[in-house]
């Protein structure tokens, strides 16, 4: 046990070895040499039973060792091997990091670090191994002298005599990969590539390698080049399968990336590990996530596809102002704040919540939004100044988001990117997106933001009304503001189009309200969407009140079940939660019936 060695080393005990490199009793055990350890175990248990010493046997659960490949039970064996003396080389590599010469993140890994590196011992690097860089020692057979040295020896300094022979011992493979940063690049030369390279800027690896190998980097580098190997340490989590268990084969839960990879593309896979994920902290993998990203991935391509086959006639221009439509100057600001965005996040190694950003702004504004409002502009019925123009926003902006979204899905933006015209020979040597001011139309993102909040409020409406998805509707605005009134005004071709209204009524102030409508609020705006003529609203208060009686009927069955004291002290925690979240929904639902109600009540 390593704390009773541990005891017997604070108090001077002798070290002796029982047990052989086999696992056989020897000559030290005295009358039990030659048995195999387990035997003596149970030899040694009789043996005091026939004595009289055993007062009792009982089983106790502790921690004992395996082998990772045969399972077999590991035991401490006191034997000789190579050390690195660790205090003269953690000393300048702890003050690197407390001096942010070296900077980890997230900054929470600093401490282990230093905690690791104040307590650290003293290093075993020899290993008893079949392979891997030979220790460079050599003995010689006639006078036992000790060599080391960096170039093989021919002979013993001592006496001169030939007959040497190598340790057979390896080093330790963290000892070889600790060299990494400055070994592949020519060290101990003096080389243009050691120059240029190292130190490199960042290091990115696991939380469960930082003592094992970036500790050791950093030390190694200092000792043996006088420079720390690497400026930035960007710490990642694990990646755990769906019940939050690490990966292994003796589990069996590892996923073959290979088989994801071939399913679902190598960028899915990418993307899929990266959204979700914040720094320092596991993941867990889930088959749904690779799923919803493979439909991210069709929605890339088929917006492109739309871009693609709607440039005939493109030409790159250079476009006035005035020439722009309200949403143009939108989508180009967007670009510019979205790249501002995911730069800084990226500067901060927020990979995560730098995906999500250009998620939201492919899928929901590039997409659902700009692309919507694009297609009759790129209609035959289009003047040639609006389709050049649209051409030009579809193309500056579908680069720029191939461009920042690269790093993440290289594969398919690679692909997408040669069929856009003026591409070069790869889209790596295109320019990094950064943001232009002079492209940010801060008035054009409010006014845009208010004639979809409008949208969203009349698809509400249709959507909780039961609105056929065919069916013409009707609005009255009302917008006190005179400004915004003239902006909705002339944007009322994408409330049209994307809210399918037939017509609309905008007004400063409304005497009344129109018959059988109802409202909503925006910051700006009141809403009135008349039903006559669109629903049945008696036929609709009816099914309404039979969703009313199964949302009534579901909040019962789920607090019944909350309620009763025999479910809660029996089921497991995840069903009481799933059940408490049963019964929120059904709350909610019924509160959203009823309200829906009320307004057909008044309509």
């Amino acid at each position: 046990d390593p704390n009773d060695f541990e005891m017997g080393l604070r108090h001077n005990l002798e070290q002796v070895v029982v047990i052989d490199n086999h696992g056989q009793m020897n000559e030290n055990a005295g009358r039990y040499q030659g048995m195999d350890r387990y035997e003596c175990r149970r030899q040694i248990v009789a043996d005091l039973k026939e004595q009289g010493f055993l007062i009792k046997i009982e089983d106790i659960k502790h921690a004992v060792g395996h082998c990772q490949r045969c399972d077999t039970i590991i035991a401490p064996l006191v034997s000789k091997q190579w050390f690195v003396r660790m205090k003269p080389l953690a000393e300048p590599a702890i003050e690197k990091v407390l001096n942010e010469e070296i900077r980890f993140v997230p900054e929470r890994f600093t401490k282990i670090y230093i905690n690791w590196m104040e307590n650290i011992r003293d290093w075993c690097i020899s290993r008893q191994l079949w392979w891997g860089h030979r220790i460079p020692v050599w003995y010689c057979q006639d006078c036992g002298e000790i060599i080391c040295s960096k170039t093989d020896p021919d002979h013993c300094p001592s006496c001169r005599s030939s007959s040497l022979e190598q340790d057979e011992d390896v080093l330790d493979t963290w000892f070889s990969s600790a060299l990494w940063p400055f070994s592949t690049l020519g060290w101990p030369e003096s080389t243009t590539d050691l120059d240029y390279f190292y130190p490199t800027t960042v290091l990115v690896t696991g939380r469960d390698i930082i003592f094992f190998w970036v500790a050791r980097m950093i030390f190694s580098g200092i000792e043996h080049t006088g420079k720390v190997p690497f400026y930035d340490v960007n710490i990642h989590g694990l990646i755990l399968d769906g019940q939050g268990r690490k990966m292994s084969k003796s589990l069996g839960n590892g996923i073959d990336p290979i088989e994801v990879i071939e399913k679902y593309g190598a960028d899915t896979l990418r993307f899929s590990l990266i959204t979700g994920v914040t720094p320092g902290n596991d993941i867990r993998f889930h088959w749904e996530k690779v799923e919803n990203t493979r439909n991210f991935a069709n929605k890339i391509w088929n917006a492109s596809r739309f871009v693609i086959m709607n440039l005939e006639g493109y030409e790159k221009i250079e476009i006035n102002p005035n020439d722009y439509t309200l949403a143009d100057r939108w989508i180009v600001s967007r670009l510019n704040q979205r790249a501002e965005e995911v730069n800084h996040l990226l500067e901060r190694y927020d990979l995560g919540e730098a995906a999500k950003v250009l998620y939201d702004f492919i899928w929901d504004e590039f997409c659902d939004w700009y692309i919507e409002l694009a297609k009759p502009r790129l209609s035959s019925s289009a003047s040639k100044t609006e389709k050049l123009v649209t051409q030009n926003v579809l193309v500056e902006t579908l680069t720029g988001i191939l461009r920042l979204l690269h790093p993440f899905m290289p594969f398919i933006t690679e692909e997408i990117y040669h069929y856009l015209p003026g591409h070069n020979e790869t889209i790596m040597l295109d320019p990094w997106p950064v943001k232009n001011d002079e492209h940010i139309w801060e008035s054009s993102l409010e006014e845009m933001q208010q004639i979809i909040s409008i949208i969203r409020v009349l698809r509400n409406i249709r959507a909780e009304f039961n609105v056929s998805p065919g069916a013409q509707i009707k609005t009255v605005l009302v917008v006190n503001d005179d400004n915004y009134r003239k902006i909705i005004s002339a944007n009322q071709v994408y409330i049209k189009q994307m809210a399918r209204v037939k017509e609309i009524e905008i007004v400063k102030k409304l005497d009344r309200k129109p018959a059988q409508a109802v409202s909503a609020l925006t910051s700006q705006a009141e809403i009135y969407v008349p039903l006559e003529g669109v629903i049945d609203i008696d036929k609709e208060m009816a099914r309404l009140k039979k969703d009313l009686k199964g949302a009534i009927d579901e909040l019962a069955r789920a607090e019944g079940k909350l309620n009763n004291q025999n479910f809660i002290s029996r089921a497991p925690q995840e069903v009481i939660e799933k059940e408490k979240g049963k019964a929120e929904e059904a709350r909610i639902r019924k509160e959203g019936i009823l309200q829906r109600l009320e307004i057909l009540k008044q309509a």
